[in-house]
């Protein structure tokens, strides 16, 4: 039988400190009012006040990283006390709990992705479907054809009259007999194959499924500007798209395949059905999201990093964290030129960057990969460019 426990908190008092170790379990305020807020955070763009029915502490509770934010009392507050082990019990018996997580979770990584867009590369990019030609543009230019023809294809799908038709229509006649794109419009299918450098989804498009990685790789990117932010590159298991599934908004952020991939496709249909009967999806959802957020912090604080080797450093370190790797060598499936591009260094900086990379004790190229030959060194020397931000 699920127990859950009950904690008071003084006025004033701290129920989360940013950077400490307190990540086995969250809160679900019942009465009063709660503040959060990152020390590191002049513009307050993390300042959130909180009250019944909200929660505190699940991206570390479900991620086990530490705690991104410090939590205090604005009132006398009582809250129901969570472990991550009771997460699970806690959702079969009642569901919109966590429906409420993940559809703040959702919501929060939208108002971050145009944040860290706005930290990268100082701008933000459009949400309307006319922004897709800006998408198909950058990357027709740039060589990626195959991504091209599935935004010039989506953009004719969804702004018929709008200004850039001609030149999308020329251009999408011309690139497509070679095209590699598959999947111009959704299919019924549970499953779906995406070759390498192949568009799934692109930002601004509107859209109604979310994807399970079976195989493969999927980077998760936004242009702007001419200039590409790549926010995450997913692996299988993890899962993408749910915001436009839960939100029914424009995609934020467009989706390619850095690897060919196998997808699961999960729809507001069967997503429907899941929820009611597979509460172990609603629990694996709430974990992926947090995990998400939680680099999103990160990248957050690596976007506020002036020196262009000293970002490099702390978002391989990023990297690491993701996959739990804090001592040893570990190689990874990252070229210096991926890096760079998370980090939002400008094209004509990029070789000077990369150039000075590799040139740190701890950094080698294995096949053209990223070598790490201390994982421990590395978060030290990301920790501390992080404080001198």
């Amino acid at each position: 039988m699920l127990q859950l426990s009950f904690v008071k908190f003084k006025k004033d008092s701290y129920l989360l400190i940013e950077g400490k170790d307190q990540n086995d379990r969250f809160y679900i305020i019942q009465t009063g009012k709660v503040r959060c807020f990152k020390a590191n955070d002049p513009n307050n763009v993390s300042l959130k006040n909180l009250g019944t029915g909200d929660f505190v502490g699940v991206i570390p509770c479900m991620t086990g990283h530490l705690q991104i934010e410090s939590a205090v009392a604005m009132t006398d507050v009582t809250c129901i006390s969570v472990r991550k082990d009771q997460y699970p019990a806690l959702i079969e018996k009642n569901i919109p709990v966590a429906l409420k997580i993940i559809r703040t979770f959702a919501n929060r990584m939208r108002t971050m992705n145009e944040q860290l867009t706005q930290l990268t590369l100082n701008n933000v990019s459009s949400d309307t479907p006319e922004h897709i030609f800006d998408v198909a543009k950058y990357y027709d230019t740039n060589g990626s054809s195959d991504v091209a023809t599935y935004a010039y294809y989506r953009y004719l799908k969804e702004c018929p009259k709008g200004a850039n038709v001609p030149v999308a229509q020329k251009r999408f006649i011309a690139l497509k007999p070679t095209s590699n794109a598959v999947y111009y419009e959704p299919t019924e299918e549970l499953v779906r194959k995406y070759p390498k450098d192949t568009m799934i989804m692109s930002e601004s498009q509107g859209g109604h499924d979310m994807f399970v990685i079976q195989e493969g790789q999927v980077s998760i990117s936004k242009v702007v500007n001419g200039n590409e932010v790549i926010l995450a590159v997913l692996k299988r298991g993890d899962m993408f798209g749910e915001m436009a599934l839960l939100e029914n908004k424009p995609r934020s952020a467009s989706a390619i395949a850095h690897e060919d991939c196998r997808l699961m496709v999960i729809n507001q249909k069967n997503f429907d059905q899941m929820v009611s009967t597979q509460p172990q999806l609603i629990s694996r959802l709430t974990v992926t999201l947090a995990e998400r957020l939680w680099s999103m912090y990160r990248q957050l604080d690596n976007a506020s990093i002036q020196n262009p080797l000293n970002k490099m450093i702390d978002m391989l370190a990023l990297q690491m964290e993701k996959q739990k790797k804090f001592t040893g060598p570990e190689q990874t499936d990252l070229t210096p030129n991926e890096l760079a591009n998370m980090c939002g260094i400008p094209l004509k900086n990029q070789p000077a960057a990369i150039y000075q990379f590799q040139q740190e004790k701890i950094i080698k190229m294995v096949n053209s990969k990223i070598f790490v030959s201390d994982c421990l060194e590395l978060s030290k020397q990301a920790a501390f460019f992080r404080k001198q931000k």
